[in-house]
């Protein structure tokens, strides 16, 4: 598995905002998006509601995104930029030095994100409970979602979960982003907050499975 420098949203987003003016309309449309995503889901969510929320017009939100996959490809993007900045603040303060402390932070920025951040339940770096083609690759054309944020926290996690294998190293990271992502949307669907029974023994699991040699 090679990892990649980043990921892109592929054909989820027309054109990048460079103006401010513009980059504050693309992150309103989003946030609007986040929001009407806890209001009806992902299967009532329109381009039409999403840009009436943003008070824009539909025409603005077309110079961006695509449509509806083209809004959850952003958003899923999105919400992985501010988990890795995130995240890298946090290993940048507490400097984990071994897999147990790495998977306690990790797990817990992802709790903390899907508690506070708008739309987060139904699409963290992906749509929750969609499997359809274009639903698995809103991060990238061509790798499914988490393939795309396991190479994304590769360039964190690698110097520590690696151990001189990188390749072994690199398949124990996208294993254990499947094992923690059933875990936790379990965790979720059982408590709104997060069962803290769940969450713990994620974070067994996970320091378990990545602890073995």
């Amino acid at each position: 598995m090679q990892p990649l420098a980043s990921s892109s949203t592929g054909s989820s987003v027309r054109r990048r905002p460079v103006q401010r003016r513009s980059q504050e309309r693309f992150e309103r449309i989003l946030d609007a998006c986040a929001q009407l995503l806890d209001e009806v889901g992902y299967t009532a969510l329109t381009t039409k509601e999403v840009a009436r929320r943003a008070e824009v017009p539909i025409g603005t939100l077309y110079q961006f995104f695509t449509g509806v996959e083209g809004l959850l490809g952003a958003l899923a993007e999105r919400n992985l930029t501010h988990y890795t900045d995130r995240l890298a603040r946090r290993m940048e303060a507490e400097q984990p030095a071994d897999v147990t402390a790495l998977v306690d932070l990790a797990v817990e920025e992802y709790v903390a994100m899907h508690r506070v951040t708008p739309g987060f339940g139904i699409v963290d770096f992906g749509p929750v409970g969609r499997e359809d083609s274009g639903s698995l690759h809103l991060l990238d054309a061509e790798l499914e979602n988490n393939t795309a944020v396991a190479n994304r926290l590769w360039t964190l996690f690698g110097p520590i979960i690696s151990r001189g294998d990188e390749n072994h190293g690199q398949v124990q990271l996208r294993v254990a982003l499947e094992c923690a992502d059933a875990v936790l949307r379990l965790a979720f669907r059982v408590d709104p907050e997060g069962d803290p029974v769940l969450v713990a023994e994620c974070k067994k699991l996970l320091k378990g499975y990545l602890s073995a040699p």
